[in-house]
């Protein structure tokens, strides 16, 4: 079984029954995000972002299938409890795969947020903002030296 399919699988398993603002299935969530990645790894990264912070899984559970390097990009994507959200989002940004699926996520969440009015405005506001540091952060990466 290829990686992807394997990353699809335990997601599928570990997001059955969860639901999104919108009494979607969240497993749709994940599978937007992968969907907006070219890179292919970036792509297995997308379908597990959540399933640290959502299920019972752990990282040392998570890289008994996965390389370090997918594995890295999920750990730099998990919020930690009592982490505020700046601080995640250095670490995340600092993952060259995270980097990319962060924005997809962000991307996604916007779009739910503004089509189903189901998001707090400042939750929206926060996403928002993390857009604006994301693209600030590239910015100055793709300056000459």
């Amino acid at each position: 079984m290829d990686t992807l399919t394997k990353a699809i699988r335990l997601a599928a398993r570990l997001h059955a029954g969860q639901v999104d603002k919108a009494d979607q299935p969240y497993i749709l969530h994940p599978l937007r995000v992968m969907l907006a990645q070219t890179d292919p790894t970036a792509q297995v990264v997308a379908v597990l972002h959540d399933v640290i912070e959502d299920s019972e899984l752990s990282l040392a559970e998570l890289a008994r299938d996965f390389s370090t390097e997918i594995v890295s990009a999920v750990d730099a994507l998990s919020r930690r409890e009592g982490e505020d959200y700046s601080t995640y989002l250095d670490r995340a940004f600092d993952n060259r795969l995270a980097r990319l699926v962060k924005r997809a996520d962000l991307n996604d969440n916007l779009s739910r947020a503004y089509h189903s009015g189901l998001i707090k405005p400042e939750k929206i506001r926060q996403y928002e903002a993390a857009l604006d540091k994301l693209n600030a952060l590239e910015a100055t990466k793709e300056q000459p030296s």
